[in-house]
């Protein structure tokens, strides 16, 4: 989810997964709503390279990213991280869904008592989250409100633990704090979200 991460051929996986912290959209991705939103991408990368006056607002669909997501973006998602799906619900909020291997977690942080939430987080499960997405002049921030491990609600400590672990990499070691802001890719200036499709505003 840190768009710094990805190479401009990857800016269109961030700028999605800027959109997809993830729960189920209806129907089955297509490859033609997968090839609409690589053209898409291509072009937000086109026009950060060469930035005009003019600013450019380019619309992508709820199905247009998850196709991307399911098709085009699966080598950009970390080992253990399967069926990333994103709900755009609207007014700045996201919901989604993805299943996770939190045997990997555990493997690197060892519980420390019964009461530590990694005890009882085993297995490939689904993980979803909810929350609200909020961006202006390049930054992006998200608020979460909910998620839940395997249907069953958790604390905020329990996906960062996930989130941390996901998304660490040698030039960042701790991985992603999910309070902290993130600059948005590709010249972007805000994402504005709406139901079923979001705005990215270059």
């Amino acid at each position: 989810m840190n768009v710094s991460l990805f190479g401009p051929s990857r800016a269109v996986v961030a700028a999605a997964a800027t959109l997809s912290i993830a729960v189920g959209a209806s129907g089955q991705p297509s490859r033609r709503d997968a090839d609409q939103m690589r053209q898409k991408v291509a072009a937000i990368v086109q026009f950060s390279e060469r930035p005009r006056r003019e600013p450019l607002r380019t619309t992508v669909t709820e199905p247009e990213v998850n196709a991307y997501l399911a098709y085009d973006a699966r080598q950009e998602l970390p080992p253990g991280v399967v069926e990333p799906v994103v709900t755009i619900v609207g007014t700045g909020r996201l919901s989604g869904r993805a299943i996770v291997d939190l045997d990997e977690v555990r493997k690197q942080k060892k519980p420390t008592s019964m009461l530590d939430p990694a005890s009882y987080l085993t297995g490939r499960v689904p993980i979803t989250a909810t929350g609200v997405l909020t961006t202006s002049n390049g930054v992006g921030r998200f608020q979460l409100e909910s998620a839940t491990v395997g249907g069953l609600p958790v604390p905020k400590m329990v996906l960062q633990e996930i989130v941390s672990h996901y998304s660490r990499t040698p030039q960042n070691p701790s991985g992603i704090n999910l309070d902290d802001p993130f600059a948005l890719p590709s010249r972007i200036r805000e994402i504005q979200v709406e139901r079923g499709h979001a705005v990215v505003v270059q």
